[in-house]
């Protein structure tokens, strides 16, 4: 059931849930975009009837509990080679939820990563695959099942999602004239070896970096830095390393004039599919100079996680408690220190330890 076929793996080479945030690191683009003849992007409206949205959950926001004042958007950057992709048959292969203080302005951004066993959700026939990595969410249901997926697994109260393809990340960092990364010795040899690769992908002539240092990438280096995965730390580093890209692109975004801003935007529009209208869009861009990622990391926690290959199901990443892994989202996210998950979230944790224990004490 995994995706097969060289060209899937090739298409994978490209990060994408960097160009998903570009949205809030270029929002006042946004306001210019909506204002003029554009048909902007794909857009659908998901039934919070159905993105499973625990009743403890709903109740506590709506008592005035820590999650009131806050808008949580799903993030999904896809592996999809076709447009009809961005719907449905593509895995996220980068899977972030923003948290946005409406009071402050302040963004805390959380990687799910792609491996990590949960609850899909899934209305599957064969039970055996309901719960699974979370990249196959997007793959068998779409934006709708991925984001019902995270709010079943982490207590979350998510309705919105902006999802994109791969086409744009190289345009979009050489549109904003590159962004500055610091590189280090082993990440530059890595990082031109991928070059080779992600440039035959792209059909493109590459330039290699020449040394090490804080320095100027252009749009296919910078694509190549994030799917570096041989240093220390794998998948992980390498998730970090796509939340520094975007923060950089985001930096990069602000100090850019509107002109080019414009150009750019107009550039990658086509591949964004999204729940977001124009009305909640300019009800975000208040005041662009007021918004800005603050705090980011990974789910799970370092010291709540473990990785193994799971049978048939492959390598994955283990949230070694759900719970605990829960509280922790919800302490970084809204500050809540004293968050009691749901009984929907303490089952699940019970069938993922019975469902993975076994093979983690071989």
């Amino acid at each position: 059931m995994e995706a097969k076929g060289n060209g899937k793996r090739k298409a994978r080479m490209i990060l994408f849930g960097l160009e998903i945030v570009i949205i809030l690191g270029m929002l006042i683009v946004l306001y210019l975009v909506l204002n003029q003849t554009n048909d902007g992007p794909r857009m659908v409206e998901l039934n919070p009837q159905v993105l499973e949205i625990h009743e403890e959950v709903r109740q506590l926001k709506e008592e005035g509990g820590s999650m009131l004042g806050y808008r949580n958007i799903a993030l999904f950057g896809l592996d999809a080679e076709t447009d009809n992709q961005l719907y449905k048959s593509s895995h996220s292969d980068s899977i972030m939820i923003a948290s946005i203080n409406l009071d402050t302005g302040d963004i805390r951004l959380v990687s799910v990563y792609r491996d990590t066993y949960l609850n899909l959700g899934s209305d599957e026939d064969e039970e055996h695959w309901k719960y699974w990595k979370a990249t196959q969410a997007y793959f068998y249901g779409g934006a709708e099942q991925a984001v019902k997926m995270l709010n079943m697994n982490l207590d979350m109260d998510i309705t919105d999602f902006v999802a994109v393809g791969y086409k744009g990340l190289r345009g979009v960092i050489d549109g904003l004239g590159g962004i500055y990364i610091d590189v280090d010795e082993v990440e530059r040899k890595h990082l031109n070896n991928y070059q080779i690769g992600v440039s035959a992908v792209l059909k493109c002539d590459y330039t290699p970096v020449e040394e090490a240092g804080y320095q100027l990438l252009n749009g296919l280096q910078a694509v190549s830095y994030c799917r570096i995965r041989a240093t220390a730390g794998d998948d992980f580093k390498r998730t970090a390393r796509q939340r520094e890209v975007l923060k950089a692109i985001e930096a990069r975004a602000k100090e850019t004039d509107l002109v080019t801003l414009t150009k750019v935007f107009n550039d990658c529009m086509g591949d964004i599919y999204t729940s977001l209208d124009s009305g909640d869009i300019l009800a975000l861009l208040a005041d662009i100079g007021k918004y800005s990622i603050v705090e980011e990391s990974g789910f799970p926690q370092e010291n709540l996680r473990t990785t193994g290959n799971i049978g048939a199901k492959k390598s994955c990443v283990i949230p070694l408690d759900l719970e605990a892994n829960v509280v922790w989202l919800h302490q970084f996210l809204f500050g809540d220190e004293d968050y009691s998950v749901t009984e929907s979230v303490k089952e699940y944790g019970r069938q993922i330890e019975e469902d993975t224990s076994p093979y983690l004490r071989r």
